[in-house]
């Protein structure tokens, strides 16, 4: 591959790379670590992820489980649980701390997907921006460098054939968490 595509497919495969980690944060009515991810506690005065401070499990399909190494980050955790978007009230026993996904209903499985296919869609503009940089910056060397309009050609070919590539792995992502989540 070119070396000058190059750069706009790597800004390309992190917008995916961007999509599928918003995706994973997304619950389907069962217990995912990942909807942790994003969630930070003040450890020893260092914003850490949960996963650094204390060991999850995910002993039952709805239940995730949360056991700190000190016995101390249980109050933390708990907090930065309640304060986040997850919409989970978190029961502690004193040592562990667990979240029970609750049954989504069909209702909320259809707001989700439709938060889906719009996240999907932000990616699909991402990437397409991405090509209208790449364009005009062919444009531009090609005129500083003299670079013939056949090979400017080729190089606007090149990255478009990248385009829809990615835009085809977006709309994949899309309809497989859709799928994932519309599912019973």
């Amino acid at each position: 591959m070119d070396e000058r595509l190059q750069i706009f497919q790597d800004k390309m495969e992190k917008s995916l790379a961007n999509l599928n980690e918003e995706f994973a944060g997304i619950r389907a009515g069962r217990a995912n670590p990942h909807v942790l991810d994003k969630l930070r506690v003040d450890y020893y005065g260092t914003p850490s992820p949960i996963q650094s401070v204390a060991n999850v499990s995910v002993p039952e399909p709805r239940m995730i489980q949360i056991q700190p190494w000190e016995a101390s980050m249980v109050k933390e955790i708990e907090k930065a649980i309640l304060s986040s978007d997850l919409g989970i009230t978190p029961t502690n026993d004193g040592k562990l701390i667990r979240l029970v996904f609750p049954e989504l209903t069909e209702e909320r499985r259809k707001e989700l997907a439709k938060d889906i296919k719009k996240k999907g869609e932000g990616a699909k503009v991402a990437v397409r921006n991405i090509r209208r940089d790449a364009m005009d910056h062919f444009k531009k060397v090609g005129k500083a460098e003299d670079i013939s309009e056949d090979e400017i050609k080729d190089l606007e070919d090149g990255i478009q054939k990248l385009t829809d590539q990615y835009v085809a792995q977006i709309d994949k992502a899309v309809d497989a968490k859709s799928d994932e989540i519309l599912t019973v």
